[in-house]
């Protein structure tokens, strides 16, 4: 794409982000509008965005003995006391609604022979109300029909391989953004910036994220003067496959397979914890048993047997690529980050607190998960705050910003974050938190975090953690394992992060350290 043609484009809407938020937010825009993708947009390229990762399907109530009402009661237990009860009560209730509109997109629900959706069971839900599609692929489908819909739509300019290195301030507003775009560096005035960027989960040695999901709509947001809020609540996923060779994301054995029956075992067989409940107790357990010294396995082989293939093809083909055949072996399983219940805080409409900027999707923090997310709740976020962003800024008469002038020299990328730097982060932030390792945690993040979106990312996760003295939901202290009377969300702004830090620094000055403890290099 030519300057010019980047040029004609000026005071469009800009969606940061291919994933299902930032497609369905262009998708349901009424006006013409840019989406930038990190990569490819397609499914053929699973590792770009988590949301073609996504296994399970979609929470909604669609069931004849289900209801919203239901739906939102199990979302709020599982949130731990930090769930918004009128935005839990608003997406949930747009969830059959949210199914008609994919289905509307051309998305194919997996169905009875009666036409009826055919609904899976997870933990800490009442009701089977998982909607899926082809089997255990229900990521991949929905985004394989939204991303044909968007190329098919004239008003949607889709630019691949795009980075956004900053968001543009004048006056306190989001007025455009700086980027890389197909190895052209910009300088681009937008009237509207959404970011739908994903999650952190690329900062964790143990993920089931691409590993570029690194937070960078955290930075950008951050750098621009939002408020960010949960930071420290992070989802790990109870069965990660323990594989012996993949490069990238964790292969995800889904909760949905213990909704038909499966069991976690050790190496004697031997069942140590309730596999339905929330995902954070259940992670919890299976942390504690491998520390115990023991191996953990899921056991699907009473419950489906031979019919492990036809219900979950897409495991049973990821699980015998590493030499296990789920129908008569157990499975290998470990936790590993999975989800940021954490991220910008937006209102109902999307809208952060810096004019001009709106963020949906795992980079945002509405008040839906609270502490700890209901399994196939994301998704439904994903399509409800999507739709929701886009009536808001289709309802705004957004003014043409002048056109830009030359092309800009942006700084240099922040490169992705070391295989070190995810260790460190994986056993200071993880499953289980103490305070002297988030402290030493942070003090190896806190000198890169000017110049480092990822430190910036990895730093004020941390922080969060170790100013929360207590344990709730995805957040789990070993020092402080009760739980507040009080729920109290948590709020970050940049400024804050550095006031926090500044002592850390005075004292790492006068430290010396062993080269094993030293500053990630």
């Amino acid at each position: 794409m030519t300057g010019e043609s980047l040029r004609a484009l000026a005071g469009q809407p800009v969606i940061v982000g291919g994933g299902l938020a930032g497609v369905m937010t262009a998708l349901m825009l009424e006006g013409p509008c840019v989406l930038l993708s990190a990569g490819p947009l397609a499914a053929a390229r699973p590792a770009m965005a988590s949301s073609m990762l996504a296994q399970g399907g979609i929470a909604a109530a669609v069931g004849a003995d289900d209801t919203p009402a239901l739906h939102a009661a199990d979302t709020l237990a599982a949130g731990a006391g930090l769930c918004d009860p009128a935005i839990v009560d608003r997406v949930t209730a747009d969830g059959p609604d949210a199914i008609a509109r994919l289905s509307a997109f051309g998305v194919h629900f997996d169905r009875a022979a009666d036409g009826t959706l055919k609904l899976g069971l997870e933990a800490a839900h009442c009701r089977h109300r998982i909607v899926h599609a082809r089997g255990d692929a229900s990521g991949a489908a929905i985004m394989e029909a939204l991303v044909a819909r968007v190329r098919a739509t004239p008003r949607i300019t889709v630019l691949e391989n795009a980075c956004v290195q900053a968001l543009l301030i004048h006056d306190g507003a989001v007025t455009g953004l700086r980027a890389s775009v197909m190895g052209r560096d910009i300088t681009w005035p937008a009237p509207a910036v959404v970011l739908a960027t994903g999650g952190i989960g690329g900062l964790f040695g143990d993920t089931t994220n691409p590993l570029g999901s690194c937070g960078q709509g955290l930075a950008l947001a951050a750098r621009a003067g939002a408020v960010l809020g949960n930071l420290e609540f992070v989802q790990f996923h109870p069965t990660a496959l323990a594989a012996r060779h993949v490069a990238g994301p964790m292969p995800l054995i889904s909760e949905a397979v213990r909704g038909e029956g499966a069991v976690l075992v050790d190496e004697n067989g031997d069942r140590f914890t309730e596999e339905l409940a929330a995902r954070d107790i259940v992670s919890r357990a299976v942390w504690r048993h491998m520390r115990a010294g023991h191996h953990v396995f899921l056991d699907a082989r009473q419950v489906l047997g031979a019919r492990f293939a036809t219900r979950f093809p897409a495991i049973d083909a990821l699980c015998r690529a590493q030499g296990i055949d789920p129908a008569r072996q157990p499975i290998p399983v470990r936790p590993a980050a999975h989800y940021h219940m954490g991220g910008v805080v937006v209102d109902g409409r999307g809208r952060t607190g810096v004019p001009g900027l709106w963020a949906c999707g795992e980079v945002s923090c509405t008040g839906l998960h609270g502490a700890n997310r209901l399994a196939s709740n994301s998704l439904l976020e994903a399509v409800s705050f999507g739709t929701w962003v886009a009536r808001d800024l289709s309802g705004l008469s957004l003014a043409r910003t002048a056109p830009p002038g030359e092309d800009g020299i942006a700084p240099p990328l922040t490169p992705a974050p070391s295989e070190a730097l995810r260790r460190v982060m994986a056993r200071g932030a993880g499953v289980v938190r103490t305070h002297d390792e988030l402290h030493e945690t942070l003090w190896r993040f806190a000198s890169r975090m000017e110049h480092d979106d990822a430190a910036l990312v990895a730093a004020m996760v941390v922080l969060a953690a170790q100013q929360r003295r207590e344990s709730r939901g995805g957040h789990f202290r070993a020092d402080f394992p009760q739980t507040a009377h009080d729920a109290v969300p948590s709020r970050l702004t940049l400024g804050a992060v550095r006031d926090a830090i500044a002592p850390i620094m005075a004292q790492a000055g006068k430290m010396t350290l062993s080269p094993d403890n030293g500053v990630i290099a």
